[in-house]
């Protein structure tokens, strides 16, 4: 509710100035500001008190106001009173200048802050109004005196108008910069002169100021006024520097003449400093070039009343400022949280709304644009999200910034997800086109959750718990796409919150357990390697598939310490075996890499580490990485994979044909190895176009001196077609599943260098009880289309 306090406390201020500002003399403006006040905050009675009487008031008669209490009141000794038994609880607000008072309101309710602000911003306005007509006031009374004096009571007249319309320009909120040209132009207009200008400090040097509006002054003379010192300012610098008015009638042969704006012609000068928050932040001057000025008492209230004004139209500005600050995104000009939030609630709580929506939306890859390009291409990628939220919305609508690259759109008085699925696919689809920024295109995709509950049913905070965890259920099914809440999807996410319990003491418990798969030369057979994949080994829920808890360690940051330890105890494994090797044949082993050791910094110290402690030689270490985390990369992935193929170490593209194939990658990458995805190898017997496709890859291998494991055999067929196109090395059921490292002691010491091979009948034949959905997805959070092994 706070933007709607604001909006209705503005529109009550601004009631007010209007009110007050077409009173034609004090006494009336006393009696309407009274009247207002009392309406304005829903009092019972108001009273204006000036030199210990009241001249005003409102719900009791002037005689039969407690002068006594309320004069205790403002001297802040009692914040109560009765009248004919009846307690008020009371709130006041005083008035300065010419007619210093206070304004008092009483209720049997107390005040709130907001209420206490609102009257100080009427008693503000009261003030400066009674100030203009106590100078026209003066000027009647002259005028009755001397004939003369009419022309100066038209004058001020003038003045009146034209600080009303000020006023008014303020309630209407217009923009600063023309509300600062006007009184620059009205104060010179009345007091008569050639010059006028207004100078603030500047923001960055509070010891420097700059002109920033004014009337008679040259191009060159404002370029000139620009960030200069305080102290070089003269009469407008003295005004700051003492916050007190400086006026000078003969300029030229004063003491404090500048002979640069003496050669300037300037004779007469006058300047007024201009607070905010009662701290000077600026000087408003007016000067004359024809003949010397006398800058009489009224003179001097006048441009005083201007610098007022200057005030009160840069205390508003920041005010607005700081209100939508409050309630906006600095960056994309969309609702923050705050507002979000209050508008769902609001949207929520009203009568007659047949419902409401809250769609979340998560950008997909924008952590990787963020840390490869830089933050200030990271703010301007969500600034244009932003614009095209924007066009996908209807009036009415609300878009907001959460944080980081989350966004949320309000969809208020929708009967069902019939409007709201709509939306969402508008979203998705407009967030898949390219942005292009500096030349370059970049994609950002997005998950979005939708929820819809029924106006009354529920609160803000829960509908957006269902949008979240429809987001979760987006990116869980691969994002770039939409999910509408089901109330299903609690226990799944409570069920991933368990998952992730269980994990965290999986590490601290060491459940973890290595299944090592053979790779063969497809000509001879001999095992020349081997592939290390994790388990894990649940105590009551027995062996968990890698794509059951890989993403979520991924997620949670335990892959770290997983994948240390799956890089640790393969080495070692692979090293004792080799061992009990002839020298010339020493076995590989291969450990896949997720994004996230990726990133370490000390990935590098890591493997050259792990290779120390198993005393395993660095040629004999395979690291394989996806596609996707090679498209993804940064400048420090490139420099962090070369540092580890200083070590000996040989790289392997997994499931290559999958993603983003490109030679680029190829080229740039230090890969020694590519290994072909089983979904190419289970076809090529059986589709002409598939077998074409697969011995390209293969080709393509040859052509760069790389390698070529094919995954996923299961027939021999596969294995001829295999073999006959020279793919060099194969791995799959076909050989042999995943075994425990006991298994391969006795697979390793059966003497034969080649593998006893006996195709078994279906494919399945050869799986364990229960196989992993994906074996290469053991260290990825990017897993296949389908099993490699």
């Amino acid at each position: 509710m706070a933007d709607c306090n604001v909006v209705l406390a503005t529109q009550q201020l601004t009631e007010f100035l209007a009110v007050v500002a077409d009173r034609p003399d004090e006494a009336a403006a006393q009696h309407a500001a009274v009247e207002c006040a009392v309406r304005a905050l829903d009092a019972d009675l108001a009273v204006l008190m000036v030199d210990g009487g009241a001249v005003a008031a409102v719900g009791l008669p002037v005689e039969r106001i407690p002068a006594y209490a309320l004069t205790e009141i403002a001297a802040g000794r009692r914040s109560t009173f009765q009248v004919d038994d009846r307690p008020y609880t009371v709130t006041l607000a005083h008035l300065g200048g010419v007619t210093p008072g206070v304004l008092v309101l009483g209720r049997e309710t107390p005040f709130t802050v907001e209420e206490v602000c609102l009257l100080r911003g009427m008693a503000r306005v009261l003030e400066l109004s009674l100030q203009a007509l106590h100078l026209i006031e003066v000027e009647r009374r002259q005028a009755a005196e001397n004939e003369t004096l009419i022309n100066s009571l038209q004058r001020r007249q003038q003045l009146f108008d034209e600080l009303s319309a000020v006023q008014r320009a303020i309630a209407r909120r217009e923009p600063l910069r023309r509300i600062l040209d006007q009184i620059t132009a009205s104060a010179a207009q009345l007091l008569d002169v050639e010059l006028s200008g207004l100078t603030v400090l500047d923001l960055d040097d509070p010891n420097r100021t700059s002109l920033i509006s004014s009337r008679g002054v040259s191009d060159e003379g404002v370029q000139r006024m620009q960030s200069m010192p305080v102290a070089s300012l003269g009469v407008a610098g003295l005004a700051m520097m003492g916050n007190e008015l400086v006026a000078v009638d003969d300029y030229a042969n004063s003491p404090i003449a500048v002979p640069e704006i003496v050669r300037s012609q300037l004779r007469s000068v006058m300047a007024v400093p201009v607070h905010e928050d009662d701290v000077v932040v600026g000087a408003l001057f007016v000067g004359s070039f024809h003949g010397v000025r006398e800058w009489d008492r009224a003179s001097q209230e006048i441009l005083l009343a201007f610098a007022e004004h200057v005030s009160l139209a840069i205390t508003d500005a920041r005010t607005l400022r700081e209100m939508n600050h409050a309630f906006h995104d600095s960056l994309t000009g969309l609702a923050n949280r705050s507002l979000f939030t209050t508008r769902m609630e609001n949207a929520l709580a009203t009568t007659g709304s047949s419902g409401v929506a809250a769609l979340l939306i998560d950008l997909d890859r924008f952590k990787v644009v963020n840390d490869s390009l830089g933050h200030a291409i990271g703010d301007r990628l969500l600034t244009a999200v932003a614009d095209r939220l924007r066009d996908c919305l209807r009036g009415g609508d609300t878009a907001a910034r959460l944080g980081g690259d989350e966004f949320a759109v309000l969809l208020p008085d929708v009967p069902g997800l019939e409007i709201a699925v709509p939306v969402a696919r508008r979203i998705v689809a407009a967030l898949r086109e390219p942005f292009t920024l500096d030349g370059r295109e970049l994609y950002a995709s997005c998950s979005i959750g939708v929820a819809w509950a029924e106006a009354g049913s529920t609160d803000a905070d829960d509908l957006l718990v269902r949008a979240d965890l429809a987001v979760f259920e987006a990116k869980k099914h691969g994002k770039d796409q939409l999910a509408v809440f089901d109330p299903a999807m609690r226990a799944s996410f409570q069920k991933h919150l368990e998952m992730e319990a269980d994990l965290r003491r999986a590490v601290l418990r060491h459940e973890f357990e290595l299944r090592f798969q053979p790779i063969v030369r497809l000509r001879t057979q001999e095992i020349s390697g081997l592939e290390a994949l994790v388990r894990w080994q649940h105590p009551e829920r027995g062996m968990i598939p890698p794509m059951e808890f890989i993403p979520l360690a991924e997620e949670t940051g335990m892959i770290v310490p997983i994948g240390e330890w799956v890089l640790r105890e393969a080495c070692r494994q692979a090293a004792r075996w080799n061992a009990q090797r002839d020298e010339d044949t020493p076995l590989t082993v291969s450990v896949n890499l997720s994004a996230v050791q990726l990133e370490r910094a000390d990935l590098p110290q890591l493997v050259s580490s792990a290779l120390q402690e198993s005393g395993l030689p660095a040629k004999c270490l395979i690291i394989e990485l996806t596609e996707s985390l090679l498209v993804d990369h940064r400048p420090e992935t490139l420099r962090r994979l070369e540092a580890v193929k200083a070590l000996g170490v040989r790289l392997a593209i997994d499931d290559f044909g999958t993603g983003y194939s490109s030679l680029a990658y190829l080229r740039n990458f230090p890969v020694d190895i590519i290994k072909i995805d089983k979904s190419f190898v289970d076809d090529i017997g059986d589709m002409p176009a598939a077998a074409a496709l697969t011995l390209g890859i293969i080709q393509l291998g040859q052509a760069l001196q790389l390698s070529t494991i094919a995954e996923g055999i299961e027939h021999v067929e596969q294995l001829s077609e295999l073999a006959d196109g020279n793919c060099e090395l194969g791995q799959g059921y076909y050989f042999a599943e995943p075994l425990t490292a006991a298994a391969m002691d006795d697979l390793l010491a059966s003497g034969s260098p080649a593998l006893s091979v006996t195709p078994p009948a279906p494919a399945a034949a050869a799986l364990s009880a229960a196989p992993p959905a994906s074996e290469n997805a053991a260290l990825s959070a990017t897993p296949p289309a389908s099993e490699k092994s």
